[in-house]
């Protein structure tokens, strides 16, 4: 069962945009530099050519996560004046012992690129955020096993 990735309408159009970008002009260059460095001769000894091979597997395994990630995508709209944390929602939380609240994008992972640090929506605090409101202390277990707490101090929606 293929996991739903829930994205903005921003992330996904850029996504998608590069997929467009890989699937056609990427694979021509790809192509290009594949038949330049056969030119070469002797395949078994030619660098090129298994330079542009890797090359071309890394993209195509790219092309492959980005057309899984499209379609089964969810775009997700935060509600204007929502109160609770939802996807999309950007927090600011404070460790316990640290009084200084941090910015986070609630979201996809795919979303990462802007001035906001994102929690996974699938990430134990991410889980742990949603439905939440602003004065909430939550509790998580991290990977390792440790419960840290959080609390909620702002919350733009």
């Amino acid at each position: 069962m293929a996991t739903t990735h829930h994205l903005s309408q921003t992330a996904f159009d850029r996504l998608k945009a590069e997929y467009d970008d890989l699937t056609t002009r990427g694979r021509i260059e790809i192509a290009r530099k594949i038949e330049t460095a056969r030119e070469l001769g002797d395949l078994s000894e030619n660098g090129d050519y298994h330079a542009a091979k890797e090359e071309q597997g890394h993209m195509e395994g790219r092309i492959a996560h980005l057309a899984s990630m499209i379609e089964n995508a969810e775009i997700v709209e935060t509600p204007a004046g929502a109160e609770e944390v939802h996807p999309g929602s950007v927090v600011a939380l404070a460790y316990e012992g640290d009084d200084t609240p941090e910015r986070y994008l609630i979201g996809s992972i795919e979303e990462q690129g802007g001035e906001l640090d994102v929690i996974s929506l699938g990430s134990p605090l991410g889980e742990a955020l949603l439905g939440r409101k602003v004065g909430d202390e939550v509790q998580y277990e991290t990977p390792t096993g440790a419960t840290l707490t959080v609390t909620i101090h702002e919350i733009d929606n």
